[in-house]
């Protein structure tokens, strides 16, 4: 979406139950005070800003090389500050990103340069050096250990004793392979319909990619009362504005399907539509069995 053009929904905006009242200036208050730390530049975030609004059709390969040659001077600038300004910093960062998405929803923005700010931001944040935001954990080479230990112990033989006790083998009664079984072929669903139809060949490593991001999406408070507040479809509404941000969030964990995601309109369709039912129906059957 282009900054400075807005969706106007039909439906009356009725997702959020909001209790205190939301001040738009305080986006402003935000933007001055990143602005004062000096960590980007404003003409970095024009030039960003160029390559991010491109029309597809105009889209190359080198315009990923691009938006990081505007982003890594400010990681640079960022390194450079003290640990507690550092961490103040990404806190602004992170409170304009939310109010930004928030507001968006409900007010019809004129001020082309806070969406740029936000664009730019999201992702500012997922190139920062991870800091005190927590242990990062690589699932790509959790997978393949896992598929290792799975070979290994599968080699050999095994003989019991038919007499033996203890050669009896009893199928679980509440909780055992018979979820996990129903969890993994769920769990390669989305995937196999990616790589059917757009001949992609992503592995079950991508598929936790996007559990991740239902995760993201479950835990989010404000999307999580959207859920229980609509139907489906008015949900969507919500959701699939926030979905992007989402991706952005954890671009560095998969740049390929992030990239697949913000730049092909029908891939975006697909994972969108697919994360809505699952996010939906995960938020609303937690509730109903929390009653």
């Amino acid at each position: 979406m282009a900054p400075g053009v807005y969706h106007t929904w039909e439906q009356p905006v009725s997702y959020y139950l909001v209790g205190e009242r939301a001040d738009p200036k305080q986006l402003y208050e935000l933007q001055a005070k990143l602005d004062a730390y000096q960590v980007y530049y404003k003409s970095e975030i024009e030039e960003f800003c160029k390559v991010f609004y491109k029309p597809k059709t105009k889209q190359t390969a080198s315009d990923h090389v691009r938006m990081n040659a505007c982003i890594d001077p400010a990681v640079s600038r960022y390194n450079y500050l003290d640990e507690e300004t550092r961490q103040k910093f990404r806190k602004t960062l992170v409170a304009y990103k939310n109010l930004y998405a928030f507001l968006s929803q409900i007010i019809p923005f004129q001020d082309s340069d806070l969406e740029k700010l936000y664009s730019y931001i999201r992702f500012l944040l997922a190139k920062l050096p991870k800091g005190d935001r927590g242990p990062v954990y690589k699932l790509d080479d959790e997978v393949a250990l896992k598929y290792y230990r799975l070979q290994k112990i599968s080699e050999g033989s095994i003989v019991l004793d038919p007499q033996a006790e203890y050669s009896r083998v009893d199928g679980p009664t509440s909780v055992g392979t018979g979820l996990a079984r129903g969890e993994q072929i769920e769990l390669s669903k989305l995937i196999d319909i990616l790589n059917e139809r757009f001949s992609t060949e992503f592995k079950p490593a991508d598929q936790l990619f996007f559990d991740s991001i239902k995760e993201d999406a479950v835990a989010d408070s404000d999307l999580r009362q959207a859920a229980l507040a609509n139907t489906m479809e008015n949900f969507g509404y919500v959701f699939l504005k926030a979905l992007e941000g989402l991706f952005i969030d954890r671009m560095e964990q998969n740049e390929e399907i992030t990239a697949k995601f913000l730049n092909d309109k029908e891939f975006q369709q697909v994972v969108g539509q697919h994360l809505l039912k699952e996010v939906y129906e995960h938020i609303r059957s937690e509730e109903t069995g929390m009653r």
